[in-house]
């Protein structure tokens, strides 16, 4: 579907009063409520939203959003965050980076780092740093997902049990008010899991939509990682978790330590 810039907004809303209608968001927007139907429609297929008379609620998800469509939304928001995660990285480190568009974009912006090891089960981060003739590409093996160029199963987490490394860079599908990264396909949340426990240091990028969504599968706590790259001041929640367990957390052109 093409991406709106009235969807992030129409969600944002969803999230804070439960519940949406098409007369509110019109008036909101300046729109006619056609368009409003089909911004919802188009919401709804993918996902976020559930139709009821009227409008639309948020969905509990069950499943993800199409790769093409994560890849449109909160596109410049991902840049942001990833020249801020990018950053924190030194030279002459190593890293896994898993499977995400916001892990793509943190590896968008390693491109200028200089003798660096990236061992990735995301063929579309693969290809990306190819392009840094200072980076050292190791790609894990699995089952391919073609949906998102994913690797995942019991054979790509036994991958990563052979490194130890500086840095982990990982996304989430969800985070809920009590810090729990989810997300929907328990195979990749075992890797997820793998990564995590092979790094130094663990740093988790995601932008603010992840707040209004949910996933059944449970990844790890904030509390366990080490830094939080995202675009908008996370709920307070989020932010008391980052201060009681001395996780770092910084704000897209606003850090906050």
């Amino acid at each position: 579907m093409a991406y709106s810039f009235r969807h992030d907004e129409i969600i944002e809303v969803a999230r804070a009063v439960g519940r949406v209608t098409v007369e509110d968001l019109a008036e909101r927007f300046d729109v006619t409520p056609q368009t409003i139907r089909r911004d919802l429609t188009e919401l709804c297929q993918s996902g976020l939203l559930s139709r009821v008379h009227g409008g639309a609620v948020l969905t509990s998800g069950r499943s993800n959003i199409g790769y093409s469509m994560r890849r449109e939304m909160a596109e410049e928001e991902k840049r942001a965050i990833g020249r801020l995660c990018a950053a924190a990285i030194p030279d002459n480190a190593s890293l896994f980076i898993n499977i995400g568009t916001t892990t793509e974009a943190v590896a968008r912006e390693l491109l200028h780092h200089k003798n660096i090891m990236a061992i990735t089960n995301n063929l579309n981060v693969a290809n990306i740093l190819a392009e840094n003739d200072e980076c050292e590409v190791v790609v894990a093996g699995g089952v391919l997902r073609r949906s998102d160029g994913g690797l995942v199963g019991e054979a790509t987490g036994d991958f990563f049990q052979q490194f130890k490394v500086d840095y982990a860079i990982i996304g989430a599908s969800a985070i809920d008010d009590e810090g729990t990264l989810l997300d929907f396909d328990y195979r990749e949340v075992r890797v997820a899991q793998a990564i995590i426990a092979n790094a130094r240091m663990t740093f988790l990028v995601s932008d603010h939509s992840k707040f209004s969504r949910s996933a059944p599968v449970r990844i790890v706590n904030l509390a366990e990682l080490d830094g939080f790259f995202t675009d908008a001041p996370p709920p307070e929640p989020i932010v008391e978790i980052c201060k009681t367990h001395d996780i770092h957390l910084a704000v897209a052109d606003s850090a906050v330590s």
